[in-house]
C-alpha cells in the first residue's frame, strides 16, 4: 500500500457516522490537489468499512462513485449506507450538505 494511500485511509477513519467529507476535502487537508488519487485510493480501500469510504462525496453535494463505479447497484448501496447514517439524499445529492460535511481539524 502506498504512503499516500495510508494516510487517506487513516483521515477517512476519523470521518463519524452520519457525516461526511469530500475528495476535496481529505486532499487538501494532506496538502494537494491529487483529487482524482484521493478516489483512486478509496477505490483500493483494503479494509471497508472499517475505512467508510461511502462517507466520501464530491464537493458539488453530488454522490460520486464506490467500489470503483459511478453508477448500478455500487452506488445504490452507497447511497443506502449513506441514508441508513442519516444523511438526506434526493437524486444522487446530498441535501443536508452543509449540516453534514465533516473538516478535518
Amino acid at each position: 500500500m502506498s504512503q499516500f494511500n495510508q494516510k487517506v485511509y487513516e483521515l477517512l477513519i476519523k470521518v463519524p457516522a452520519g457525516r461526511i467529507t469530500t475528495y476535496k476535502v481529505i486532499a487538501e487537508t494532506l496538502g494537494t490537489k491529487a483529487y482524482r488519487a484521493v478516489g483512486n485510493a478509496l477505490k483500493n480501500n483494503p479494509d471497508a468499512p472499517r475505512i467508510p469510504c461511502h462517507r466520501v462525496i464530491k464537493s458539488s453535494g453530488n454522490i460520486g462513485g464506490f467500489n470503483g463505479e459511478t453508477n448500478g447497484k455500487e452506488i445504490q448501496q452507497k447511497i443506502y449506507l449513506l441514508k441508513k447514517e442519516g444523511i438526506k439524499i434526493e437524486e444522487g445529492q446530498i441535501q443536508n450538505l452543509p449540516d453534514v460535511l465533516f473538516y478535518f481539524s
